[in-house]
């Protein structure tokens, strides 16, 4: 096991989870609050139990996936405009519930984190695709266009899973105002997967064909 690998992935889960709390109780104003609870447990576990399968069966993917070092200026836009995006929809979630603003039914939590696991095995079985899924948008040495499994349906298959994910967090917690911020990752999603397909066109054989191929970037007979 790499010791040094172990660490900086152990250090980054403690760091999200800890600044996600903070996020969602310290606007609610207690912890006493089992939909901001739900979201870290839904959220959490599986990453943790992810990032433990990545480390002993492929390291140089988890590395990757810490890699948030974008190259790219116009990615950093989006990561900024992202990180401001989930800022918001936490804390309005949490001030939602200790102002008592409209909410969800229970039952539409409950509906949301299946949802968002089943995003979370669709996140799985794309990084178990592609080898070469990287945090940053880049070319890099070696790699080749997949083309198979899922990235035969759409070209960005990982993006629909985060799509999927990032919709049912709201829901989670309850929150239509938070689901309506969470709807400006769609312009965002598409300002980043313009920049990475013309980055991709540019540097990687036989990406062109494969756009040609594979027409539906997110979802099949819509877009």
């Amino acid at each position: 096991m790499d010791a040094k690998l172990f660490k900086t992935a152990l250090v980054k889960f403690a760091a999200g989870f800890v600044v996600v709390g903070l996020l969602l109780f310290l606007p609610a104003g207690t912890i006493a609050w089992w939909r901001g609870w739900l979201l870290m447990g839904i959220l959490f576990a599986p990453m943790f139990v992810a990032g433990l399968v990545m480390m002993g069966r492929a390291p140089d993917l988890l590395r990757k996936r810490l890699d948030a070092d974008e190259r790219e200026d116009e990615q950093r836009t989006v990561l900024a405009l992202s990180a401001l995006m989930f800022i918001a929809a936490f804390v309005v979630a949490g001030l939602g519930f200790r102002l008592g603003w409209p909410t969800l039914p229970s039952w539409a939590s409950w509906l949301g984190a299946v949802v968002f696991l089943g995003s979370y095995a669709l996140y799985a079985e794309v990084m178990r695709e592609n080898a070469y899924l990287s945090r940053t948008v880049e070319v890099q040495e070696g790699q080749s266009v997949v083309d198979t499994g899922l990235y035969g349906i759409v070209r960005h298959p990982m993006y629909s899973a985060t799509l999927l994910l990032f919709l049912s967090m709201p829901v989670v917690l309850g929150s239509p105002i938070s689901f309506a911020i969470m709807l400006v990752y769609l312009p965002i999603i598409a300002k980043r997967i313009r920049n990475e397909e013309e980055v991709l066109a540019d540097g990687l054989e036989g990406y062109r064909d494969y756009m040609g191929r594979v027409r539906w970037k997110l979802i099949p007979h819509v877009w």
